[in-house]
């Protein structure tokens, strides 16, 4: 990892390996680092959240995969980003003391979803008890509301957090609710909070309101892709990057329709990097070989930019 360095451009969300019989594969990480760091261009990692299947895990599991990737990512990944939230309190402490302790760059707590947080003073309560088990790490609020049901607008959540949060340092904001998220932008970025969106196929609209980076899980497979849309907004070459764009959604679109969840984004990774990634964690089931197929077919019949 890059101490010092801010995160930025783009994290993959990490899919956690397993075995056929559904236990943790650790042993495929390091192939899993590489791939990311040559093949995608991605040197930024995110660890048990939603795409790794995190709150189906158990906490030993957690725990053993984010010393995985810290150990395997030292000196190839800029950032290794652990998601320590949990329904439990002490089970989300305990998570944020072990990351410390192993050296991430970054720990990210979602909202506990099932005794939800009613306001944001409740939220923050939470948030700053985990926090305060790292006091040197830098932390990440994970704000994923379609899966939470907790809609507390990050807007006023960032309302004074510093006060509260010392070592905040942004958002992973995994919902289509562009008013928050420019409003959020407009009034804290004298604070120079990272700011990720989690939709990938919305990345573009995002950019245009001034994140920093995203979160995702198409950037297991479509990370360079997805870079050279970076790049061309940049430039800016808005047309480039609207090409780019618009066929990364039209393979999401079309896998959608079909049925795209986490099991299905382990299959689609396993095709194209060629690790395997395994089944699902119950009560998610496999892929079936119809959507490999067509999802397969699909993703090699797009012509990308000739720039690529």
């Amino acid at each position: 990892m890059t101490p010092g360095k801010k995160l930025e451009g783009l994290v993959a969300a990490a899919i956690t390996p397993m075995t056929p019989d559904g236990q943790i594969n650790l042993s495929v990480i390091c192939q899993y680092v590489d791939y990311l760091v040559r093949e995608q261009n991605v040197k930024n990692i995110f660890v048990n959240g939603t795409t790794g299947e995190g709150l189906s895990l158990s906490i030993q599991e957690r725990k053993q995969l984010a010393e995985e990737w810290v150990r395997q990512g030292k000196d190839k990944l800029d950032h290794v980003i652990i998601h320590v939230g949990a329904l439990s309190l002490p089970e989300s402490q305990d998570l944020a003391r072990h990351a410390a302790a192993i050296g991430a760059s970054g720990i990210a707590v979602i909202a506990p979803f099932f005794f939800k947080p009613t306001n944001k003073d409740e939220l923050v309560a939470f948030l700053q008890k985990v926090a305060s088990e790292a006091p040197g790490v830098p932390f990440y609020y994970y704000h994923i509301p379609p899966l939470t049901g907790v809609k507390i607008r990050v807007e006023e959540l960032l309302d004074g957090i510093r006060e509260q949060i010392p070592t905040f340092q942004g958002v992973k904001f995994s919902d289509t609710d562009l008013l928050d998220l420019a409003q959020c932008i407009n009034k804290n970025g004298s604070e120079q909070f990272a700011f990720l969106y989690g939709v990938d196929e919305q990345l573009l609209g995002a950019l245009a309101v001034g994140v920093n980076g995203a979160v995702g899980s198409t950037y297991n497979y479509l990370g360079r892709k997805t870079e050279l849309m970076l790049q061309a907004f940049a430039k800016p070459d808005l047309a480039l990057a609207q090409k780019y764009q618009f066929l990364i959604g039209e393979f999401l679109n079309f896998v959608i329709k079909l049925g795209f969840g986490v099991a299905q984004t382990k299959a689609v990774m396993t095709f194209v990097s060629g690790i395997p990634m395994g089944p699902p964690r119950l009560p998610l089931v496999n892929a079936s070989e119809e959507f490999i197929a067509k999802a397969k077919a699909k993703l090699d019949s797009i012509a990308w930019p000739n720039s690529d």
